[in-house]
């Protein structure tokens, strides 16, 4: 059966991506690092409506635990067809104040962890001379954001990722792609009060957030056959703020 890694999939975005590999026929592994009821909460909602989706925990900033995660996921189904890295962090910090440990933290939930996980997938995807890779970066990772430089730096820095491994494993039939979300209606956002989100939406041209489901649809495009000759690219799903 084709199989699917999702990082961060307890989360808003992750979740609705986990759903939408499923429903294309992927054997979906549903990562979680502490959110371990959420993670099986979803397995099993997944798992009731006729699709095998199934709970994997690793901290991803540890890349024996992210090694052993990938091992585990080739011995039960037999391959890796799709690894969506979608796992992240965010914070809203000036930058002054913003500390070594916040700026660690960041780069390495939302980079490094991305780095071993396309690290573990390609050792299982270059001996079937075939997969996809599809990181999740953002609209601040194309044009930076104040208050928010370490997410916006670790997020191009997905971009770059994305663009030279593209280059690199595109004779092994591996494509890596990648979608930058604008503002997505998730919980990331509740950080923010109602009125700032209402301002947020006014500088959208489409006026409203993204979905999860929106941002899903971009991925499982990147996933299927209709992509096949797609590769090192980047989709931006911002509602035409970042054109």
């Amino acid at each position: 059966m084709k199989t699917a890694i999702v990082t961060g999939a307890s989360g808003g975005i992750g979740g609705a991506v986990a759903k939408k590999l499923c429903e294309q026929g992927f054997s979906t592994a549903i990562h979680y690092n502490t959110a371990e009821e959420k993670a099986q909460a979803l397995s099993s909602s997944l798992v009731c409506a006729g699709y095998d989706a199934f709970p994997v925990q690793a901290n991803l900033t540890d890349s024996r635990e992210t090694q052993d995660l990938f091992d585990a996921v080739v011995r039960r189904n037999g391959r890796l067809d799709v690894l969506v890295n979608n796992a992240g962090l965010a914070e809203h910090t000036l930058f002054d104040t913003l500390s070594d440990a916040q700026w660690e933290t960041l780069c390495g939930v939302n980079l490094t962890a991305a780095l071993y996980c396309c690290r573990a997938a390609a050792k299982q995807m270059l001996r079937q001379k075939s997969g996809r890779i599809v990181n999740i970066s953002s609209m601040w990772g194309q044009t930076g954001a104040a208050m928010e430089v370490a997410y916006s730096a670790a997020k191009a820095g997905v971009i770059g990722l994305t663009k030279a491994l593209a280059k690199e494993l595109a004779p092994s039939g591996i494509l890596v792609n990648c979608v930058a979300p604008g503002a997505v209606d998730t919980a990331m956002l509740r950080q923010f009060s109602a009125e700032e989100i209402a301002n947020l939406c006014e500088e959208i041209p489409l006026g409203r957030l993204a979905s999860p489901g929106e941002i899903a649809a971009a991925v499982a495009f990147f996933t299927s056959a209709d992509a096949s000759f797609i590769t090192g690219q980047v989709l931006g799903v911002n509602g035409g703020m970042v054109i």
